[in-house]
This record gives C-alpha cells, sequence and structure tokens, in this order.
C-alpha cells in the first residue's frame, strides 16, 4: 500500500508488489534525486559489508609472550583460574618463578580516551614489584594522531622497579627530575593527562589483583564476595552522633606528633605553633552507606553521587578542618591527591577523586576546609566491611639549591560494623548483569513511555488526530525525552556505538560492552524494531535528547514569531547529502582502525549538550550552542544535514515494511498545504512521503484526518460530494 493509503483506511500496510501497485503517471525525479539514492546504496552495502567482516585477535598465546621474555627465561603453562603466565628463571638447578605475566585488558578492561580499553603487557615479581610494562595495543587519540607512540612507550617503561603495594600517582612532566618521591610518581605527559591516567589505572587494578591472588598478601580470602551498602540502613543523625559511632572519624596529627616523626632528619624544628596545635585535622568517612553519605551530604548530593558511581564503586569523603591543606596546592580536580591514601591490609588501594560540584556546604559540624570525595573502582577489591586506613603524608624541604624532601606517613584507622554491609558470594554469571540491577526502574520508566508511544503513533484516528491535545502530549513527551532518557538516564543514542560495532566486527572482539549500558540498549532495540516498521522518524522526531532539546528551544520562539529561513530547494538537496558523507568517513576511519573515528565523531554535539551537560570546553560548547541557535532559524538543521546517526538510520529506513502515513491523490495537486507545514521538508511537492527525512512528527497526518484543515476535505463539503481516494505513485 506504499503511497496509496486512504485517510479513511489509514492504518499501516504492507508494501504491495510492483505488479499490484498501480497509480497515475510517476514524476520525474527532482535534480540530484539519483545521486542521493546511488550514495545511500553504497553506503547500506558498505556498512552490511563491514559488519559481516572479522578479524581474530585475540589475547597473547605462549608463543606471543615468548617473545618479550627470551631464554634464558622460561614460559611456564598459562593459570586455569587466572589469566596469568608465570615467567621462570633457573636459580641453583630450580626454576624459580621470576615474574608473573598478564595482560591488563583481561583483569582490567578500563575504557581509554577513545572509549576502547587499552591493553599492557604486565610483568610482576614475587615481591610486587614491577619488572616491566609493554602497551600491546591502545586507541588513544593524543597518541595515535598527534604525539605519537613513543612517548607513551617511554611513560610505560617507568614502571620498572616501582612497587604495586603503593599508590603511584601520575605527575607533570618531568615531575620525578623536579624532586617527586621516585616510588610513587611517573614523569606524566604534557597535552595527555587523560590518557595516561587510563593506563596508570589499568597497570594498578590489573597489578592488585594478581598481587591478592598470587603473591600472598591482600585480602586473598575476600576474593569473590559481593560486599554492598545496605540501601535500607538510614537513620538520621547529626555530626556530633556521627563521630561518637564511628560512622565519621577524626584525624588529628599536632605538632609535637609531626615534630617527634621527623627528629633526626635535619628538617625538625620546623613547627609553627605550640605543640599540642593541631598540623592537620582531617574528617573522613565512607560515603555509600546511606546513613553517613545521606547525613553527611544531603539528599540531593548523596542521589546525585550514587547515580555517579558505577555497580562496586566506593565513595570516600575527606574534609580538612587544620592548617594543612592534604590535597597540595597544586591539586587537579579528578587526580590522585598526593598527600593522602587509602590502605587496606597491606595494600595501597587506588583512590581518584571524582571532580564533583564543590559548591555549598555540608550538614552542620562538618568542617569547611578543603575537601574530596575519592572513588575507589570496583576492580581495586576493596572491602569496606574490614577494616582500612586513611594515611596523610607529611613533606618538610631542606637544602637551598638541591632540594631535598623527607616525608613521613600519618594513618588512622576506620572500621564499621558489618551490620552495615550485605556480604554474599556472588552468583556465577556476567558482570554486565549488575547494571541491569541496579537500574531496572529507569527501564520500566522508557520501556512504559514506548509502550504509551506506540499506540498513540499507531491510531492514527485518536489522538493524532485531535491537533490541541496531540501538540500538548507532543510537548510533554519530547520533555520526558530530554529530562530523563537524555540528561537523567544518560540514554542518548550516538555514532559512537556504530563505531564500536565496526571495531568489534573488524577486531574480533564481542558486543558485550553494549550490555554495560542497559537504557541506551532498550531504546536501540526498539528503534532498530521502529526503523523496520516506520523508518528513521521514530528516532529521530521522538527518542532523540538532543533533537528534543533543538524542538523545545524552537517552541518558544516560534510562538514568538521568530522567522526562519527558506532554505533554497537546491541548496536543501545538496546539505542533505553531507550527512551520509559525514558518515561514510566516520565508519570509514573506524574500519581502518584510525583515531580519527573519534574526533570525526565530535561532530555529534550530543556528549557537550546531553552527556556533560555543557561542562565542557569552550569550543565544544560553542558548538553545541551554535548548533540550537542555528536551529531557531534553520528548523533542525543538524538533524537534517550534519547528523551521522540520522544518516546510519536512514539507511536502515530503507527496509521499512510500511507506508503508514496517509495521503489523498489531491495531495500535492493542487493541494499543497502538508508540503507548506512540513517543517523537515520532508514532503516532495507531488506530495509524496520522503520516509528517510521524515520526523515522524505526525503533523500532516493531523492535518489529512481534520474535515477543517484538509483543503481537499473543505472543497469537497462545499461542494456537497465526498472524496473518492485514489492511489497516489510510492516515492
Amino acid at each position: 500500500m506504499r503511497g496509496a493509503t486512504s485517510p479513511d483506511n489509514a492504518h499501516p500496510s504492507p508494501r504491495p508488489s510492483p505488479e499490484r501497485e498501480r497509480g497515475p503517471a510517476p514524476h520525474l525525479a527532482r535534480p540530484g534525486e539519483g545521486a542521493r539514492r546511488a550514495l545511500q546504496r553504497i553506503l547500506l552495502l558498505g556498512i552490511l559489508l563491514l559488519l559481516s567482516l572479522r578479524a581474530g585477535a585475540g589475547t597473547l598465546d605462549r608463543a606471543g609472550v615468548e617473545r618479550f621474555f627470551p631464554p634464558p627465561l622460561v614460559v611456564g603453562e598459562r593459570d586455569d583460574a587466572l589469566p596469568v603466565w608465570p615467567i621462570l628463571k633457573q636459580e641453583a638447578g630450580s626454576y624459580e618463578v621470576f615474574a608473573y605475566a598478564f595482560e591488563s585488558i583481561d583483569l582490567a578492561p578500563i575504557p581509554g580516551f577513545a572509549g576502547t580499553p587499552p591493553n599492557l603487557l604486565v610483568a610482576l615479581a614475587p615481591d610486587g614489584s614491577f619488572r616491566e610494562v609493554k602497551v600491546l595495543s591502545h586507541h588513544e587519540p593524543v597518541f595515535l594522531e598527534g604525539l605519537g607512540s613513543e612517548p607513551l612507550f617511554a611513560f610505560v617503561e617507568q614502571y620498572a622497579g616501582l612497587s604495586a603495594r603503593r599508590a603511584i600517582r601520575v605527575g607533570r612532566a618531568n615531575a620525578r627530575a623536579s624532586g617527586a618521591p621516585p616510588q610513587g610518581v611517573v614523569d606524566g605527559i604534557s597535552m595527555a593527562t587523560a590518557s595516561t591516567r587510563v593506563i596508570n589505572e589499568s597497570i594498578l587494578n590489573a597489578a592488585l589483583a594478581v598481587a591478592r591472588r598470587r603473591l600472598g598478601f591482600g585480602a586473598a580470602a575476600n576474593l569473590g564476595l559481593k560486599v554492598e551498602a545496605r540501601t535500607d540502613a538510614f537513620e538520621p543523625l547529626p555530626f556530633a552522633d556521627l563521630l561518637a559511632r564511628g560512622y565519621a572519624k577524626r584525624f588529628v596529627v599536632t605538632n609535637g606528633q609531626a615534630e617527634a616523626a621527623f627528629r633526626g632528619t635535619g628538617v625538625e624544628g620546623r613547627a609553627e605553633g605550640p605543640a599540642d596545635v593541631p598540623l592537620t585535622d582531617l574528617v573522613f568517612a565512607y560515603l555509600n552507606v546511606p546513613t553517613i553519605g545521606r547525613n553527611l551530604l544531603g539528599e540531593a548530593r548523596f542521589a546525585a553521587l550514587t547515580r555517579e558511581l558505577g555497580p562496586g564503586d566506593h565513595a570516600v569523603l575527606v574534609v580538612s578542618a587544620g592548617p594543612l591543606n592534604p590535597l597540595g596546592e597544586d591539586f587537579v580536580m579528578g587526580s590522585i591527591p598526593d598527600r593522602i591514601a587509602i590502605q587496606q591490609e597491606g595494600l595501597v588501594v587506588n583512590a581518584r577523586d571524582m571532580a564533583i560540584e564543590r559548591r555549598g556546604g555540608g550538614m552542620a559540624g562538618l568542617p569547611e576546609g578543603p575537601w574530596t570525595i575519592l572513588r575507589i573502582a570496583a576492580q581495586a577489591g576493596f572491602d569496606p566491611s574490614r577494616h582500612w586506613s586513611l594515611s596523610e603524608k607529611i613533606v618538610r624541604e631542606r637544602g637551598q639549591i638541591l632540594v631535598e624532601r623527607v616525608a613521613r606517613d600519618f594513618a588512622a584507622d576506620y572500621a564499621l560494623p558489618e551490620s552495615l554491609f550485605v556480604r554474599e558470594k556472588p552468583e556465577a554469571g556476567p558482570s554486565w548483569t549488575d547494571s541491569w540491577t541496579a537500574r531496572g526502574w529507569e527501564l520500566g520508566a522508557i520501556a512504559a513511555a514506548l509502550g504509551l508511544l506506540v499506540p498513540v503513533l499507531s491510531r492514527q484516528r485518536g489522538l493524532v488526530a485531535d491537533q490541541r491535545r496531540f501538540g500538548a502530549f507532543r510537548l510533554a513527551f519530547l520533555a520526558f525525552t530530554l529530562l530523563f532518557i537524555g540528561w537523567y538516564a544518560q540514554a542518548q543514542l550516538s555514532i559512537v556505538t556504530l563505531v564500536g560495532l565496526v571495531r568489534a566486527a573488524l577486531g574480533g572482539g564481542g558486543l558485550n560492552f553494549l550490555l554495560y549500558d542497559p537504557p541506551s540498549l532498550l531504546l536501540w532495540a526498539f528503534v532498530l524494531a521502529s526503523l523496520v516498521a516506520w523508518g528513521r522518524g521514530t528516532f529521530c522526531g521522538w527518542l532523540c535528547p538532543f533533537g528534543a532539546l533543538q524542538e523545545l528551544a524552537a517552541w518558544p520562539a516560534r510562538r514568538l514569531g521568530l522567522r526562519q529561513v527558506a532554505v533554497p530547494p537546491a541548496l536543501d538537496r545538496a546539505l542533505r547529502l553531507v550527512k551520509y558523507a559525514v558518515l561514510a568517513a566516520i565508519l570509514g576511519a573506524a574500519a581502518l582502525a584510525s583515531p580519527l573515528a573519534d574526533s570525526l565523531a565530535e561532530i555529534e554535539p550530543f556528549k557537550t549538550a546531553i552527556t556533560l551537560f555543557f561542562v565542557r570546553s569552550w569550543p565544544f560548547v560553542a558548538y553545541a550552542a551554535g548548533l540550537i541557535l542555528l536551529n531557531l532559524f534553520v528548523y533542525k538543521a543538524f538533524c537534517r544535514y550534519l547528523c551521522p546517526l540520522g544518516a546510519a538510520l536512514a539507511l536502515g529506513g530503507r527496509l521499512r515494511l510500511l507506508d503508514w502515513i496517509p495521503r489523498r491523490s489531491e495531495c500535492g495537486s493542487p493541494c499543497q498545504l502538508c508540503k507548506v507545514r512540513c517543517r523537515y521538508g520532508a514532503i516532495t511537492p507531488s506530495g509524496r512521503i520522503d520516509y528517510p527525512e521524515c520526523f515522524q512528527c505526525m503533523e500532516c497526518v493531523t492535518i489529512i484526518h481534520d474535515p477543517g484543515q484538509c483543503v481537499p476535505q473543505v472543497v469537497a463539503r462545499k461542494r456537497g460530494r465526498t472524496i473518492a481516494p485514489r492511489p497516489v505513485a510510492a516515492e
């Protein structure tokens, strides 16, 4: 029934065979239409070809490991329980373990800047020190596009000789040459701060996993236990009671205690006050327990913190009330603090500042000095129900020309009642199931919204036919899409997912990464189903948060009479081809394993406007804001001309089964009302629907069902007759 739907029988019907389709003589194709269709077919075939390819990658086998550890070293048998290769060395007639070699991606697959985890070969000695670290693979744009990989190779070489028992942070470039402690700092790389931090966390978290199981230290007995704070454990308590119960801990080091620790080092006698006056005065607490976190942070901040923490992650608050700033004067948000560390059972736990909003105060009684919330990743193996400690490093200097730093560590113990936690042996199963359980209510809300949307759009003589009520429904649904699906659930679909699919297809990887974002996967499933049924418009017109943001921004401008620019038809047709070229460039770069794909994907403003709430560097913010401003004058210009995801969906929409938009034979000749009203330019002068450009706003459907708006019905009623619909040739 393609192009032959009568308004009196407006339900979608399957596409007919060419032998059965009849109608007036076909119209001549518009200029450029042939080129656009050819380009679309080529791109669609190219995408299907890319996704059909497979290239084996896998992890290192024995021969691969032996290339890194040649004779006289011997590579032993790979561990069945842990992906570790023992590296053996002959000593006094017998073989001793020289190191345990493993790939970081097997133990700590932390996504890098490009969304793909780096993979490093790590050799850990039996005493917990690093024998060697080598880069096996990475997709960090700053190294692939700009600096080259050599600085990264030199960066990981610094780990040789360092110990996994101690915290290791990434300092500034030449940090160790400037006097930083050689055991706790590796030199950073200018312009690659984010990438080197990911590399550092990958190395440390993977090494700690091996240390706990193979080196005899750390919480080996607790491996496999799932320890979570009880969500029902809430009791409103003042700050004094939190301290009294030990839920919040005060950690004080006086001038006298510091002097005693530095005695005999040549830096004693530096105290600036009486011996009993605090030099450092900290309050710290584990925040995941609601009785602690909700009381200290307040309802809103605790809820925000809970949303931001990943499954299995932990948060620790540290606030200073003393004269010594534990974060250091040059502290950078999002980094690992220099002077404070969390330790548990002989290991320093990798804890990073969460870089969250720092304005506003906490509960009454909480100090107002410098503070941080430290995130401990699930991979670190931290058990909050067991004893742990917070340590602070106090540093003094001596010498004027060759400055020497002398440090002393002070620690305070922390322990919470086991009744505040749920400890259980996790069932054998994939780790992504935790994400689905944690976000169950979000999935329910989105599923309910989708369940409401389908009958509204499919029953075209229902709500859609009532212009006033349907207009209110559309605005409300777009607000839900922006506020809940986009800003709250962070389920903005993106071309980045297709880039990941291409990389997985060509790299032989799995698609498990999709399972860790349940709301987005639910939307992808619905969008693919609606794509086959109705075409591109369901997502682009109803479920895209950035599209909703544009439409909501344009609504008051339209009410205020802001005049829009009419794009000339020839230019409009040419501009619509641009998004297909952008799509081809992005997927082509991904297929070639080029990091340029990630840079090109920034043409989408989704990350800036939706994921990061416009909290980003000014060029990205200016670009996203500029597109919203352009939308006020050229309606949804980005969606129509630039969006690579829209181009991919338009190509997939060629598989559409239904021609669901009703048309009359009078549409286009003589009536042009729907074409004039369509702000997307998805109705041709002939009256046909250009489905790849249709955003399913349903305005033309409302018009054709309204006897007061549909011109053929108005004319027929005045002449006292009814309209006999005739088929219209399909687009």
